[in-house]
Order: C-alpha cells, then sequence, then structure tokens
C-alpha cells in the first residue's frame, strides 16, 4: 500500500464512467431513452426534450430530480426506462478487476442511478460480487449527488469513518461534499460530460485519467 492511502479502510466508488471509459458512452444510449420519457411526458419534439434534460441535469444534478420537481415523476418509472439499454459497449478489464479485488478492506458503490441498472453493469463489467453494497439513488431519498445528505446517509447507514474512506468520482463537483465531511477523493478525469465543472484544488485529492494504473498503483495488483 502507498503510505499517503494507507489509512484508508472503505473504498467507495461512483459508477457510471467511474468503473469503465467515459468513452464507452452508456449516456448516450441513456440520454436518447431520456428524450424519448420527456417527449411522451410533455408532448415535445425532440430538440425541446434535450433542452429540458440538459438544463435538469445542471440545475438539479440529474434529470430525474428535475422532473419529480416540475412533474411529480414517479422515479422507478423514470428509471426502468431510461435504464432499459445494451451494455455491449462495456468490456472486462482484468487488470482493474484484480486491483479493486486486492483493495484493503471494504468496496462499496454510491450511484446516482438505481441499484438494478447498477448490478447489471457489475454483471457486465465482471465485477459482480466485488463490492458489498450499493447505495444508490433509492437509498438518497431521491436527492443525488452532490447534495451532501446523500454522502451523510452512505456513512451513517453504513457504518463508514468518512476519515478512513476514499471515494472515486468522474464528476468534479461530486467530490466536494466528499471532501467537506473528510473523505479522501480521487477525481477520474476522464472525459465524462460536464466532469470538469467545478473543479477545483481544494477538494480533490487525488486526479488521473485512468482508474486502472492508479489502483494498481494502490495494490500493486
Amino acid at each position: 500500500m502507498r503510505a499517503d492511502l494507507a489509512h484508508i479502510d472503505a473504498w467507495v466508488f461512483d459508477l457510471d464512467n467511474t468503473l469503465y471509459p467515459a468513452k464507452a458512452d452508456l449516456f448516450g444510449l441513456i440520454d436518447v431513452k431520456m428524450g424519448e420519457f420527456i417527449q411522451g411526458l410533455l408532448g415535445c419534439d425532440p430538440v425541446e426534450a434535450r433542452a429540458v434534460q440538459k438544463r435538469y441535469f445542471m440545475e438539479h444534478g440529474t434529470t430525474l430530480s428535475g422532473l419529480m420537481a416540475h412533474y411529480g415523476t414517479d422515479p422507478r418509472e423514470f428509471l426502468e426506462f431510461v435504464h432499459d439499454i445494451s451494455l455491449d459497449r462495456l468490456e472486462v478489464d482484468p487488470a482493474l478487476n484484480a486491483g479493486i479485488a486486492a483493495l484493503p478492506g471494504r468496496r462499496l458503490i454510491f450511484t446516482n442511478g438505481d441499484e438494478p441498472y447498477a448490478q447489471r453493469v457489475l454483471d457486465k463489467l465482471g465485477l459482480s460480487g466485488a463490492f458489498e453494497l450499493i447505495h444508490d439513488i433509492h437509498a438518497c431519498q431521491y436527492i443525488p449527488k452532490p447534495d451532501p445528505s446523500g454522502y451523510a446517509a452512505l456513512c451513517a447507514t453504513h457504518g463508514l469513518d468518512p476519515f478512513r474512506s476514499a471515494f472515486f468520482e468522474d464528476m468534479a463537483r461530486n467530490l466536494k461534499p466528499a471532501k467537506a465531511i473528510g473523505m479522501t477523493t480521487i477525481w477520474v478525469n476522464n472525459g465524462s460530460e460536464a466532469g470538469t465543472v467545478d473543479a477545483h484544488p481544494d477538494f480533490i485529492d487525488f486526479e488521473t485519467d485512468h482508474l486502472t494504473p492508479f489502483i494498481g498503483d494502490i495494490t500493486g495488483a
């Protein structure tokens, strides 16, 4: 173990564009489904639907949160619809999987998606069983990252000491609340849409453009 992370006993990972490269662009497929959902909800054209989608994403943290706030959208109905996508773009990364398995202590997922979708992604990546649990948007009462409440709930519900926890995330802005409660933060800056928004060194301890070698450097796997 590298000395600057030797105190960590809980490793918390975001899911999308963190455990797999952003270039896989699953969000491109999800974007299409979101657009279809919004068109059906509002009776609008694709251009307006995309504008609504992106505005809610930036203003509310997720498109879902915006739709819930403005239209009372059923979150389970929305998530089931937009996550009904092919995962054929994902590939197993044996080196990353070995590195994650070698991390000492607990391993958890903290995602703005839902558990059924997250489990499908983990299965496709060959990471089924690699994580103790998935703390999803349902567990956060549909209040997404970067709202601080989800981070507090993660730690309280699962008994994490934030000062002994590390958080990996592709969206820089989602690291700020983690750092505020004492977590060690790792920014996976690999090209995610809006990934650089509000990035600041005050709340980013480490930065990498590729998770696999970074994990390998931690564990020697």
